[in-house]
């Protein structure tokens, strides 16, 4: 029952907001250009469904390129400041760096880098810079997390630098690399979009183009058709991560 309660809770609580949002855009007579109702969305979402959900495949893929390379090299960098404190005072500041300096502004260098031709490129590149830091803040958060009592019997055995990484401090960062992947999923797709509005070029297709197509238009229903695809992929993004994180966890509390 209480299950049956948490699943209905927020599929209501959505139906009264489109609801509320129909009747009031109807009983205002608001233009359509300005505020389409839901009913207006979802016709606008059937007649555009396949090149929406192309161009969603299209940015989905990019995103996923982008934090695969954004794992791959937080992580590595990650376990190589775990071995040398030194290595951590030196790479945090260009990592905090990173993290803080806007995606637009280093969009234009990006693009020269990639190649005009390849906007696809960009936009993954883009989109890693900005999942990098969740997983790598995660990473050494979590190499750091290791039970001190711990830490004291590996020093009373000898254990070397990587037989306590290995051993020790990978097990105990697990949680803290799935919380970082799974931040780090959701901003790999805010990523992929922002990127692609400010690559420059519309040759990669995905959800950004469309939208930047259709409000040029003023097809603002054919945008919230777009938005809503957006949201979801968002969410089923968070919603695997966390699965996964479920998943993992009982595994690694069991050992």
């Amino acid at each position: 029952m209480r299950r049956a309660l948490d699943l209905s809770a927020p599929i209501v609580f959505v139906a009264l907001l489109l609801s509320v949002w129909e009747i009031a855009v109807q009983a205002l007579h608001t233009p359509p250009y300005l505020l389409p109702a839901p009913s207006a969305v979802a016709a606008a979402f059937e007649q555009n469904r396949a090149i929406l959900i192309d161009s969603a495949l299209t940015t989905l893929v990019m995103a996923l390129w982008a934090l695969a390379i954004a794992s791959i090299a937080a992580c590595a960098i990650a376990l190589t400041v775990a071995l040398s404190p030194l290595a951590e005072r030196s790479v945090r500041p260009i990592a905090v760096a990173l993290q803080v300096t806007p995606i637009v502004a280093i969009a234009p260098l990006v693009n020269i880098w990639a190649g005009l031709d390849h906007p696809q490129r960009a936009v993954i590149g883009l989109a890693a810079v900005v999942a990098f830091f969740p997983i790598f803040s995660g990473a050494v958060t979590g190499l750091k997390a290791a039970d001190p009592d711990l830490e004291r019997l590996f020093d009373l055995y000898g254990a070397t630098r990587l037989q306590r990484l290995r051993r020790l401090r990978l097990p105990a960062a697990v949680p803290f690399l799935l919380e970082g992947h799974k931040v780090a999923a959701g901003l790999a797709v805010i990523g992929a979009v922002v990127a692609e509005f400010v690559s420059g070029s519309g040759g990669s297709q995905g959800l950004a183009w469309r939208l930047l197509e259709a409000a040029n238009r003023l097809q603002t229903a054919k945008m919230f058709a777009a938005l809503l695809i957006l949201g979801l992929m968002g969410v089923a993004a968070h919603a695997a991560f966390q699965a996964l994180e479920t998943w993992a966890l009982k595994e690694w509390r069991g050992r």
